[in-house]
């Protein structure tokens, strides 16, 4: 199993194939609009701005699960990523992160980067997922992790891949 073999439902309500993103860097993260972390988009889009969309790409999952920070429908949620903060990375339907309905791509995320003391659960929102153009999971970031601070670590996998 690999991470190119999922399929998600993007916020629009079609389907894409993790496929598409072979050979790119990606930073996987579960969102929320209504988060002491959502200002956190901003520094997601200058990523996804300076270093994508070729050969990195942010996924954004929102998610309800913590402190019920995402209670909007998709297109409330895709409306407001875009006027707030000029969200244009992609951005999937609702999902859970935890418990019996997490979302298959989660539960492999969680368990090829365990967080904490080695538990899978996700804390909070924002927790970000870095995976390399070969499909592995390289490292979790907690909700507190600014995304500015992972630029290097960015850079490196993208010159490992040029």
């Amino acid at each position: 199993m690999s991470i190119y073999d999922f399929s998600l439902t993007n916020i629009d309500g079609s389907t894409r194939s993790m496929q598409e993103f072979k050979g790119k860097v990606l930073l996987i993260v579960n969102t929320a609009s209504k988060c002491g972390f959502t200002p956190q988009y901003k520094a997601l889009q200058a990523l996804y701005e300076d270093f994508g969309p070729e050969k990195f790409v942010v996924l954004g999952f929102p998610c309800n699960q913590f402190g019920q920070q995402e209670p909007a429908a998709e297109a409330e949620i895709n409306q407001f990523c875009e006027l707030n903060f000029g969200v244009n990375f992609p951005l999937f339907a609702k999902i859970e992160v935890n418990g019996a309905n997490t979302d298959p791509l989660y539960r492999y995320l969680k368990q090829q980067a365990k967080g904490l003391l080695g538990s899978e659960s996700i804390k909070w929102n924002f927790t970000k997922f870095l995976v390399d153009s070969q499909g592995q999971v390289v490292a979790r970031f907690a909700s507190t992790t600014k995304p500015e601070s992972m630029r290097e670590k960015i850079k490196s996998l993208l010159n490992k891949s040029s």
